[in-house]
């Protein structure tokens, strides 16, 4: 009987002891292009402090945690215009973030104010195919991280986009970029291989889709791969939704790799549950609302530090300079539209040129919404934060028709009234005129845009090959909130029509 009452008690022993034996989890918790989002966005969706409030709930329920920016912290909001990056990259160790990788725009301001930032964030900073040895970064970056949780290890590395027409030259002189889908798998293969980490985890900043045809993104690497096991997107703004199509793709050997995106401006918190006995991730978005208000306002150190920076966003932000007829969505054609016919009247008037054919500029430098009746100083300076100065150049026809080639490849861009395109299915330039003819290879065409493009951002390395007749000393917002000042004091109202000008057919 006694041999019967141990054996019953071992019995029992053991089944308190399964619970025990429950795989451990890891949740990793991850934003992307928060740029520069301190406070909530004109819909009500984000705010710094509440994304805290999400973070600290979520460390608080989660004995293992993982907290991911994957990158573009800064650019976007008059924060960044006013303070140069000192509020956002402060805030990153008060957020309490284990991992960042650089966003394109963290060289707005060069790297020299870039690596006076970084040397005071505890965060490790990570970029695997970015060699910064000969430049102000060097030191400061390392190619991945490893998370240990019991006996799993979990690996994190980052991986930057080709700065190669997308930063100035002059932002990221000496920055040499190894090309990403090689050393994507190659380093998550290592990871595995030598540093015998359970789990390789790819943190990008390419983009789920590619804005310029011929660069890699996300889905490309993914397919080429057999090691990597989960990636962290950013870059294209993309709110790639749980569950949905778009939410895993295949690999190399036909297995399913999770991948997330949260849109932009910290206004969803993606949650990644990985059981780490088994792999299985799931995947979630935690909206950055209202119903977070009470538990962040009990950051009373965190706020009051910011009301400082407040009072002088608030100061232009309330400052009413304009009227608009119309809301406008930042994406739209109409902002488009009137920001590049806005640019030919500006420029006649700034270059004393009278005979520009037709102005281009760049759709991802319109930063915000415009809204439908007063617009405020802060407004414009939100609208178009960059310190780009306005251009024209000379031309040759070939070159045009290069330039719209690009446009019509990534669905078009701001371009005046003046300028007609259509492309086909392929992206392919099937049409394209000025001023209702077709245009001219044999003729000089005189073009307004930007110094960024002139540079060969955005990838119109055409533009590069153009004589400049005139190149502007002043912030080109500086311009378009003059023209806006100039519009009210005449009667008129800012408006433009959703015509789409380059178009596919």
């Amino acid at each position: 009987m006694a041999k019967i009452r141990n054996l019953m008690l071992l019995c029992l022993c053991a089944m308190m002891v399964v619970p025990a034996l429950r795989a451990e989890h890891l949740m990793i918790i991850a934003v992307n292009d928060t740029h520069s989002q301190i406070d909530p966005a004109s819909d009500g969706m984000g705010g710094v402090a509440r994304r805290r409030a999400i973070y600290d709930k979520l460390r608080a329920d989660n004995p293992n945690t993982a907290l991911i920016h994957a990158g573009d912290a800064v650019q976007g909001t008059l924060f960044f215009s006013l303070y140069r990056g000192e509020v956002e990259f402060a805030l990153m160790d008060s957020l309490g973030y284990d991992a960042i990788i650089l966003g394109n725009h963290e060289f707005d301001n060069g790297m020299e104010e870039l690596a006076q930032h970084y040397k005071d964030v505890d965060a490790v900073k990570m970029s695997a195919n970015y060699d910064v040895s000969a430049t102000p970064l060097d030191g400061l970056f390392q190619p991945y991280w490893i998370k240990a949780v019991g006996d799993k290890r979990v690996a994190f590395f980052g991986i930057n986009v080709n700065p190669e027409g997308l930063i100035a030259d002059m932002n990221c002189e000496g920055l040499r970029y190894l090309d990403a889908p090689d050393v994507a798998d190659a380093t998550a293969r290592y990871l595995k291989e030598v540093q015998k980490v359970d789990y390789a985890i790819m943190v990008s900043h390419i983009g789920f889709s590619s804005y310029e045809p011929s660069e890699p993104n996300d889905t490309l690497i993914i397919s080429h791969s057999h090691y990597i096991d989960m990636v962290i997107s950013s870059h294209s703004h993309t709110t790639i939704k749980p569950d949905s199509e778009w939410s895993s793709f295949a690999n190399a050997d036909g297995k399913m790799i999770p991948i997330g995106q949260n849109g932009k401006s910290g206004k969803l918190v993606a949650t990644y549950d990985l059981d780490l006995e088994t792999g299985n991730i799931v995947y979630n978005h935690i909206p950055v609302d209202a119903s977070w208000d009470e538990a962040a306002s009990q950051y009373t150190a965190m706020n009051s530090w910011l009301d400082q920076y407040r009072h002088g966003v608030d100061s232009i932000m309330n400052n009413p300079v304009g009227t608009s007829a119309r809301f406008m969505k930042n994406s739209s054609a109409a902002a488009q539209n009137w920001v590049s016919d806005a640019t030919m009247e500006i420029i006649k008037g700034l270059s004393g040129i009278k005979n520009i054919d037709c102005a281009i500029m760049n759709k991802g430098g319109i930063r915000t919404d415009m809204p439908k009746g007063t617009v405020t100083e802060g407004v414009i300076g939100s609208m178009f934060p960059f310190d780009n100065r306005f251009v024209v150049l000379e031309m040759p026809g070939t070159e045009l028709i290069e330039s719209v080639k690009l446009m019509c490849g990534r669905g078009g861009d701001a371009v005046s009234k003046e300028l007609r395109a259509t492309y086909n299915d392929k992206g392919e330039m099937t049409k394209a005129t000025v001023n209702g003819k077709k245009i001219d290879p044999n003729k000089t065409y005189i073009v307004a845009t930007i110094d960024y493009l002139a540079n060969g951002g955005d990838y119109m390395t055409p533009m590069t090959r153009c004589k400049r007749l005139f190149v502007d000393t002043q912030k080109y917002g500086n311009h378009i909130l003059d023209y806006v000042k100039a519009l009210e004091a005449a009667g008129k109202k800012i408006d433009a029509k959703d015509d789409v000008r380059i178009q596919k057919k």
